[in-house]
């Protein structure tokens, strides 16, 4: 990160003639739309994409890109778009950071959250690297969003509802559940927060159904919901990508002698934010302009690990602050 290294991100503009150059690690789902995302950011390069079998013949947009198993072989990488599975985050966001290579992830295991934003802290700071956990759309940018509602209501209840619709996360971890040769998995809200799982799955030659259901329903990604489990034939005919999500922050009315509800002493407000979206898509752009936040702190030597609830809104912006100022404030 050297070449970047500027007092303040406005400077970094002016002190480096070069795009950014980003490495896509992984070229699943995430990782397609994330090359997507890069080719379109006026301010990114790509730098390559790092596959596990580098040497299959891979789809046709890939042919003008270097394609490696290792990202010691790609030359000047700035950042590391990080598209594995969220159980296999850590350890290759860590083997980046150790290379002073910065990282953005959508990790979405939320109660892991906070104990490996702390161990990539201490590895981002000891290589002078920069390190964005969980900048999917969730957590990611819905992040961003209850944090600003709970700024204009200090008190008050927040609820998330996802979906319908498909959940990365969810499917992964069924699919790698012994027994299942394909799944999906769909969110249905309930509301209040609360939410339904219903999972498909197509059998492994010789798999018992039954034990195959309780597995998925153990695991830590589905335990705290009401889940199904249902045997198909086909799961492709059942894919669908979009998802969606509806935040609500409100409060009741305050006692009489309640220093301090909702907004100030105001109560009775109520905050509402909607979304459908194509998941993938979602995910890999918020994770681009994650990886141009990070990228501006390491510039500003401020090392270490940040969810996006603790970047500057503007670092996820291309363009000169200025001109983001006039357009926005």
């Amino acid at each position: 990160m050297g070449r970047f290294f500027c007092d303040s991100w406005q400077i970094f503009y002016l002190c480096s003639m070069t795009k950014i150059r980003a490495a896509v690690i992984g070229y699943g789902n995430i990782g397609r739309f994330v090359l997507e995302a890069l080719e379109a950011a006026p301010d990114f390069e790509v730098a390559g994409v790092v596959r596990r079998d580098a040497r299959a013949s891979g789809p046709a947009e890939l042919a003008r890109y270097i394609i490696t198993d290792n990202i010691a072989t790609l030359a000047d990488v700035d950042v590391a778009v990080v598209c594995a599975p969220s159980r296999r985050v850590e350890v290759t966001a860590a083997a980046i950071l150790e290379r002073g290579i910065c990282t953005v992830d959508s990790f979405d295991i939320h109660p892991e959250i906070a104990d490996m934003r702390g161990r990539l802290d201490a590895i981002a700071r000891r290589h002078s690297a920069v390190a964005v956990v969980s900048a999917g759309w969730d957590p990611g940018s819905d992040s961003v969003v209850r944090a600003l509602m709970e700024a204009c209501a200090p008190t008050g209840t927040t609820h998330t509802d996802f979906g319908p619709g498909m959940s990365m996360g969810h499917t992964v971890a069924a699919r790698a559940v012994e027994g299942v040769r394909e799944a999906l998995s769909m969110t249905i809200p309930v509301g209040g927060g609360v939410h339904r799982r219903e999972v498909y799955i197509e059998l492994a030659d010789g798999a018992d159904f039954e034990e195959v259901a309780a597995a998925i329903k153990a695991d830590p990604y589905f335990v705290r919901d009401e889940v199904s489990v249902t045997h198909v034939p086909d799961v492709a005919a059942l894919v669908d990508m979009t998802h969606g999500v509806h935040i609500v922050r409100e409060a009741g009315t305050p006692a009489a002698n309640c220093a301090t509800q909702n907004a100030g002493r105001t109560a009775g407000q109520k905050f509402e934010f909607s979304m459908r979206i194509l998941n993938p898509a979602l995910t890999a752009q918020f994770l681009v302009s994650s990886a141009r936040a990070a990228v501006r702190l390491c510039a500003r030597g401020s090392f270490g690990a940040r969810t996006t609830i603790e970047l500057a809104p503007i670092d996820y912006l291309p363009g000169n602050s200025d001109e983001i100022v006039r357009r926005l404030v």
